[in-house]
């Protein structure tokens, strides 16, 4: 819980007794790799920050295939806002990609916490901003960018990121598969 903390400080001001009480609504969960924390159908019940580990997000096309929406690791927040928000059946499926330490915050949780310490709702506000951004700039450059300009810009931004997923995986993300993304790779040798 100390790298949520420290995280949070990042942003705004915490005191040890607010300290106590953000980690009092918090659970954490130890999880192995590929579990699946929603699936398409759920209703999405919590918040979910990942302390060691990987989370993606995604849904199944049409064709049975899976298209990788979105990656969360260390530091990073995920959940379905819109299942979440609206307590409606989700879309997408969460799942691990490696094994997994994460902190939920479930919806009551998260209500009593900023009943409690209304700060965080500058914290959370936050946090939406910049996935919104995230957002933005990934709907850029996938209209903006070749398919193999989009690889490239993943590479130079996420380095150490584009090692730690399968390369299948990094493929649907970036909207191709995973025999584009051989091709790419073998231009670049």
């Amino acid at each position: 819980m100390n790298s949520l903390v420290e995280h949070i400080k990042r942003y705004i001001s915490v005191n040890r007794k607010e300290e106590k009480v953000i980690r009092e609504h918090l659970e954490p969960l130890s999880l192995k790799k590929k579990t699946l924390l929603l699936e398409t159908g759920q209703i999405c019940q919590a918040e979910y920050f990942v302390v060691k580990g990987c989370l993606r997000m995604y849904f199944i096309k049409d064709n049975g295939t899976e298209q990788i929406t979105r990656f969360a690791i260390e530091n990073w927040w995920m959940t379905d806002y819109m299942s979440l928000n609206d307590c409606v059946p989700s879309r997408f499926c969460i799942e691990t990609i490696e094994d997994t330490e994460v902190l939920s915050l479930d919806r009551e949780a998260k209500s009593s916490l900023l009943q409690e310490f209304p700060q965080m709702e500058r914290y959370f506000r936050i946090m939406l901003q910049k996935a919104c951004g995230a957002s933005q700039q990934r709907e850029r450059y996938e209209y903006g960018l070749s398919r193999e300009e989009r690889y490239h810009n993943f590479i130079a931004l996420l380095p150490d990121f584009a090692q730690r997923i399968p390369q299948y995986m990094l493929a649907s993300y970036l909207g191709f598969t995973p025999e584009y993304l051989s091709e790419i790779r073998k231009k670049m040798r």
